[in-house]
């Protein structure tokens, strides 16, 4: 049943992604490309991006996504549900064992521990995203999207160096990307 399994693979994926939602990514991609085949790359890919473009943190955006284009509203909210409900049990969990015992030195190596393992995990799915805008599905110099790598380039100019919006940011690339695609079709 879809409702199950939905709610089963978001729970796995709010039980393990530490690290806030970026750090999901990866778990997400896992869960809905490879364990259960429900989108291609590109849908994850355009899943990933709407994700980010509206309110909310990422992860959980991601789930409602997912479980609305499997099994509807339901579906959605089955998924969005588990996707939360991990982090509700192990905050409050954590969040009463921190504040307890927070000035231990164990407690304070643990949570450095943590920090640099967060990172990569965010590294990693920041690492799939560039290759996918980059690249598509398929990694060659052929399939090189030169665009993309402009585009991608002069956002992260823009949001460093002028510490522009990010949804400023975000319409100004959209923009661009609209106008030269089509550009680039026409010739």
């Amino acid at each position: 049943m879809i409702f199950f399994e939905l709610f089963k693979s978001f729970f796995q994926i709010g039980l393990f992604s530490f690290g806030g939602g970026y750090a999901a990514l990866p778990l997400i991609k896992e869960q809905v490309m490879v364990v259960h085949d429900w989108m291609s790359l590109d849908e994850f890919a355009d899943i990933i991006t709407i994700s980010q473009m509206t309110p909310g943190p990422i992860a959980i955006n991601a789930a409602t996504h997912v479980g609305i284009k499997m099994a509807g509203i339901l579906g959605g909210m089955a998924a969005t549900f588990s996707n939360i409900l991990p982090c509700i049990i192990i905050a409050s969990i954590v969040g009463f064992f921190f504040f307890k015992y927070r000035n231990l030195k164990i407690m304070q190596a643990v949570m450095k521990g943590l920090r640099p393992a967060s990172v990569a995990l965010i590294a990693a799915a920041g690492f799939s995203i560039v290759l996918l805008a980059f690249f598509g599905e398929k990694i060659s110099i052929d399939s090189l999207d030169l665009v993309a790598v402009v585009i991608f380039a002069g956002a992260l100019f823009l949001l460093r160096k002028y510490k522009l919006n990010p949804i400023l940011t975000m319409l100004i690339t959209g923009g661009v990307a609209a106008f030269t695609y089509m550009l680039i079709d026409k010739i």
